[in-house]
């Protein structure tokens, strides 16, 4: 009995073979670990960059890559998460407000982490918040990236005009109490924040997929990240805050994403359902 293979199943088999090895490629040369990102998510940007630079196949790609630091960073840029907004999701920062912030008020001191904070504007956000409950001057917040370049642009705290109306009407439907206006200066076509909301951040390289924890918070916000892993890399992720949180820690995840999975999953309560605030303490009835 003979087996007949489509050519369309042996081409899309050829392509998850290319797609393995450039990964596998870039985690050896380089100690970049993307092999563990959700395939489809990883093959809509090798094919964008297979076309930015005019090539006709991944094994090209790979090759270039792998002799081509320009390309490489390209590359890398393209795999980075670095989709975000000030108070994105207003219900979201509105929640914690409510539900977080009281428990937050008699810690001596505040260590809040921003995993995959992007360019930084819900690290900004946090602080305007604190700022507005009375405590930012005792939280430190750490956002951190594996990309240092758009970590370089959170530094400068420097957003487009166009994107303020969109910023203020998040800002006042996440509860804000005072004109948004206040926390930025206005030129020409861009916007800088104050300098009083860098004061207390610390932008940092952190690779969540191979690096470690660094220190115990009592808020981990890592939201609209985790979609883009995979199951491995979800559960690896969860351990890497669960050790990171201390008890009675805040975890707070994106509207897509949900704490169902792992081996740390049944020690943390539900604070909000919706917005996906857990708290770590006693495990979960089963």
């Amino acid at each position: 009995m003979t087996m007949e293979i489509s050519l369309e199943d042996a081409d899309l088999d050829v392509e998850r073979i290319e797609i393995e090895l450039l990964l596998e490629g870039i985690y050896r040369h380089y100690g970049f670990d993307f092999r563990n990102y959700a395939y489809s998510s990883v093959k809509r940007r090798v094919w964008h960059r297979v076309r930015a630079e005019h090539l006709k196949t991944i094994s090209e790609l790979q090759s270039k890559v792998l002799h081509d630091p320009v390309v490489l960073k390209c590359f890398l840029n393209d795999l980075s998460i670095n989709v975000t907004e000030m108070f994105r999701d207003p219900s979201f920062f509105k929640a914690f407000r409510e539900k977080v912030i009281p428990s937050l008020r008699d810690l001596p001191f505040i260590r809040i982490w921003h995993a995959g904070c992007s360019s930084g504007e819900e690290a900004y956000s946090m602080a305007i918040l604190l700022l507005e409950e009375g405590l930012f001057d005792k939280t430190k917040i750490y956002a951190t990236d594996m990309n240092e370049d758009i970590l370089e642009k959170a530094r400068e705290a420097r957003i487009p005009l166009s994107y303020m109306q969109l910023y203020t009407k998040n800002y006042q439907q996440a509860g804000g109490r005072k004109e948004f206006s206040e926390y930025y200066t206005a030129h020409h076509d861009f916007v800088l924040l104050r300098p009083m909301l860098k004061k207390n951040i610390v932008f940092a390289h952190h690779n969540l997929v191979t690096d470690h924890s660094f220190n115990e918070f009592h808020v981990i916000i890592c939201r609209n990240v985790l979609i883009y892993f995979n199951t491995s890399l979800k559960n690896r992720v969860y351990e890497l805050f669960y050790h990171s949180l201390s008890d009675g820690g805040y975890l707070g995840l994106g509207n897509k994403e949900t704490l169902t999975t792992g081996d740390t999953s049944h020690f943390y309560q539900e604070i909000d359902r919706d917005e996906k605030i857990y708290i770590k303490g006693a495990p979960k009835k089963r």
